[in-house]
Formats: C-alpha cells, structure tokens, sequence
C-alpha cells in the first residue's frame, strides 16, 4: 500500500506545496513507515521544522527529524499490533500539539476556545456560552454582541469586555494580529 511508497510521501507534499515556513510531523507506531520517512527527509531536506512521533526508541523516522518524541507505552494487549496503546498515545500527543498550536496562534483567551465563528446554530449556542464565560455578561448582552459582530466571539468578547462596536473591536483585534488577550489588555491601558 501507499504507506510502503517512500517516494510518494515527498510526492504528497511536493502536490500541497509546501515550503520551509511550514512544519511536518511524521507519525508511525512502529516508527518504520517508508512513506513517514520519505515525507520527513523531504520536508527536512527543503528547511521546514520536523518532528517524529513513534513508540520505539530506535524509530527510523527519527532520523530525519529535528524533534523526536518517543512514549513508553509497554507492550500492547495482542501481540503484533501497534495501533492500540501506540495509537492512543500518539493521538493524546498530537492533541497537546495542537492545543498548544492553537494557544500560540492566539485562538484561546483564558482557558477557552475563542475564534470561534458561528455559522450554525450548535456554534452559535456555543459561541454565546464562550462570550459569557470570558466576559461574565448575561445571555442578552452575549447575543447582543455577537448579532452586532457577524457572530465572530473574539469580536464579541472584545466588545463586551471594552465597550467598543464591532469596527472598533475588529480594527482593535487586527491592530493585535487577532490575539485577543493582547488586544483586551491593551484597551484596559488605553482607558486607565
């Protein structure tokens, strides 16, 4: 199969076009995966940032990696499988990865998911409980702001916290490069 292919895993991002901005993580349990390696020497090979996640300590695709993350996860319950414990750890680890990821991109405020931009009505409920809960305002207050704002809850947030309009949260928000914590502690200067 595909997984088999060294090559195709240069092919595959040779086809998305990547480039050394972006950042590559390969991902095997066994850690000997062609098609991880081959992507992995690649993207290494043009200057992206590489990490490797693979439950054996001598994984191949560590070699071409910048970072290599190894779990000790033990034996797995059938021998000869290594997706059940080695996948469950991967995955645990990938979400530390993006959880991070989203926190640095300036997507969280305090301890919640903010960019959130409602276009249904599940994401709207859950942006309206999100501007609540950073802002400590009603539910009133919450919809106010967020109908004033297309429904985009860091705007929301900002507006309420503030009270700027909607331009002026989102002028305000753009000035902060969209990291809400920044521009929120900005304004609370500005107004002392």
């Amino acid at each position: 199969g595909a997984e088999d292919d060294r090559a195709a895993g240069k092919t595959d991002l040779l086809a998305i076009s990547l480039t050394a901005n972006d950042t590559v993580i390969g991902i095997s349990a066994s850690g000997r995966t062609p098609y991880v390696s081959g992507a992995l020497s690649y993207a290494a090979s043009i200057g992206c940032s590489t990490a490797a996640i693979a439950c054996s300590p001598d994984a191949a695709i560590f070699e071409p990696a910048a970072i290599s993350i190894c779990p000790v996860v033990g034996p797995e319950a059938l021998s000869g499988s290594t997706r059940m414990k080695s996948g469950t750890a991967q995955k645990m680890i990938l979400n530390m990865i993006s959880t991070t990821t989203m926190v640095k991109l300036g997507k969280t405020y305090e301890n919640l998911m903010v960019d959130v931009n409602a276009t249904n009505e599940k994401l709207k409920a859950r942006a309206c409980r999100i501007v609540m809960q950073a802002t400590e305002c009603d539910e009133n207050t919450a919809i106010q702001a967020l109908n004033a704002c297309d429904n985009k809850a860091k705007v929301a947030i900002l507006m309420v916290l503030t009270g700027n309009d909607a331009e002026q949260a989102t002028k305000i928000l753009t000035k902060h490069q969209g990291y809400l914590r920044e521009a929120v502690s900005s304004e609370n200067e500005a107004k002392r």
